[in-house]
């Protein structure tokens, strides 16, 4: 037998050599097109500025050569209109379908991070909560689809996108088809059998009438392979698991992953089940049973953000700063305790007069940064009132958050050289999310370049040097700060700078190699447990 079918997600990966005009740059309507993202069989897929209201969306166009078919056309407005009318958490969301000189376009929502595929691709099948969290978030998606009457017809772990915070939302509803009598389609009269053949119920496979139930079985199949390693059928062709789908019964899962509770296996065979009515009768019966494995398996209550996309989710192309600058700013808002930011918390009185006492070593928690204000010159007046002493300033600063109030610590009291360096630390955080990755270099190469008796400040100049250089893409010299960084890392305590160090050791790994990060691995796994034993905020 040669290789096993392989179904690449064209939709997500930019495809230069096919044919076809680049739109990069130009202007439709209210959207800016800033490059292209991806090309499918239908549409091409832009990043794009909404003018209006300063926010990226992707902008998935038509190609012209299909617009002047009434069937493709028809079929393209009818994914927009099915897709929109889906509001919810896990679905990625419609915002306007319009029409500029001949370009058909839908503007959507713009998710960052990377799909189901890309992720196992890169690790291997997911652990029982990170499978639990996948499943549970996609079939609220499907009831919530199958409430309004709507059938994806192409569930697939491409389709399944993962984002940097731990939301997954369901993409792509270009095969979605109306299912209720007085709105049904046919748009499989022109002689297509649409979907993915590794995903396909055997219902769509024989191009009957689908519903709800035919999504199941997709989903079943996704999750086969997320837990799994591969899908339940393979072949040389299409048309050889076409008819595995209608007549062969999958290896059972257990016997790939023994370490599964059973029920979760036969809960997946279920919606692997050849005859829609042996399957779950509807997503919301599937939800109730993903619940109950759960409670019986894991945490009680349902975590309100899953951590494990993080691995992959915060680096981007130095070509697209702007990308990673807003997955880094959740990555650091995500916790409130940390050195990355200050609450208004401590104006109450008896935790400044604590703070006092303790010399100025006040506890940070981040609410995120407070809008940055322009860089003042120090010679035309920082902007910051001068306060009558070091405390005070840095107490100014604290309750402000802006550039000027922690540099007029530094310019104002540059004898205080511990609330100096503090201050220095959060001048770094504010150009690390402002993507001023040049200036926020400066700051943590001078922290990390002071002596073994300021280890502290040592170990969060090199953590975020080593951060900086791996959003830069220059994943070779982050290695190598890093693998200065790991002899001090216990003083390192901060859980925002170690989370934003493990996920630039794990991306670098993804670049370089397992090579580069092997003295990492106790740490890294530490770093997991510790995350799962937090106590929540």
């Amino acid at each position: 037998m040669g290789a096993p079918l392989l179904m690449p997600d064209s939709s997500h990966q930019p495809n230069h050599s096919a044919a076809g005009p680049d739109f990069t740059g130009r202007q439709l309507g209210d959207y800016r097109l800033l490059r292209l993202l991806g090309r499918g069989a239908m549409a091409e897929v832009y990043l794009a500025e909404q003018h209006s209201l300063r926010r990226r969306v992707a902008v998935k166009i038509l190609k012209p050569a299909l617009a002047d078919d009434p069937t493709y056309l028809e079929r393209f407005h009818r994914e927009a209109q099915s897709a929109a009318a889906l509001v919810h958490a896990g679905i990625v969301q419609i915002y306007e379908v319009g029409q500029q000189d001949g370009l058909h376009f839908i503007a959507q929502e713009y998710v960052q991070g990377q799909n189901l595929r890309e992720w196992l691709h890169r690790n291997g099948p997911l652990d029982l909560p990170q499978a639990l969290s996948v499943m549970r978030q996609v079939a609220a998606a499907l009831a919530k689809a199958a409430e309004a009457g709507i059938v994806h017809r192409d569930i697939k772990p491409e389709n399944i996108m993962l984002t940097a915070d731990g939301d997954v939302k369901v993409a792509d509803f270009g095969l979605a088809r109306l299912t209720r009598q007085d709105q049904t389609l046919d748009l499989t009269q022109v002689g297509m059998t649409m979907g993915t053949p590794l995903y396909m119920s055997p219902e769509q496979v024989e191009g009957k009438p689908l519903d709800p139930r035919s999504d199941l079985y997709s989903f079943g199949v996704t999750c086969y392979q997320l837990l799994g390693g591969q899908p339940p059928f393979l072949s040389e062709t299409a048309l050889g698991v076409a008819v595995q789908h209608v007549k062969s019964e999958p290896t059972p899962l257990e016997s790939k992953r023994p370490d599964l509770p059973p029920e979760l296996c036969r809960l997946v065979h279920r919606m692997l089940a050849k005859n829609p009515a042996d399957r779950f009768g509807s997503a919301h019966e599937l939800l109730h049973d993903i619940r109950r494995l759960h409670a019986a398996h894991a945490e009680p209550d349902w975590p309100e953000q899953c951590a494990v996309w993080e691995s992959n989710g915060v680096a981007a192309a130095p070509a697209d700063t702007g990308q990673a600058t807003q997955q880094l700013g959740r990555l650091m808002r995500a916790e409130p305790a940390g050195l990355f930011g200050v609450s208004t918390r401590w104006l109450l009185p008896a935790a400044m007069a604590a703070a006092f006492l303790l010399g100025g070593l006040v506890a940070w928690s981040t609410t995120g940064p407070a809008p940055l204000l322009p860089r003042t010159d120090p010679a035309a007046g920082l902007g910051a009132p001068r306060q009558e002493t070091a405390r005070a300033q840095w107490f100014y600063a604290t309750t402000r958050d802006t550039e000027e109030a922690w540099r007029a610590v530094i310019e104002y009291f540059p004898e205080e050289t511990h609330l100096v360096r503090r201050a220095k630390q959060q001048l770094a955080r504010i150009c690390l999310l402002d993507g001023r990755y040049d200036e926020a270099l400066e700051l943590f190469d001078e922290l990390a370049a002071l002596g073994e008796t300021e280890a502290e400040f040592r170990a969060f100049g090199l953590a975020g040097r080593g951060s900086v250089l791996m959003l830069q893409g220059r994943h070779d010299e982050s290695a190598r700060v890093l693998d200065e960084l790991h002899p001090t890392i216990e003083h390192l305590q901060d859980r925002q700078m170690r989370r934003l160090v493990g996920a630039a050791v794990r991306r670098n790994r993804e670049q370089l190699g397992a090579q580069t990060s092997r003295k990492w691995s106790e740490w890294l796994q530490q770093q997991i447990e510790a995350e799962s034993t937090a106590e929540p905020d």
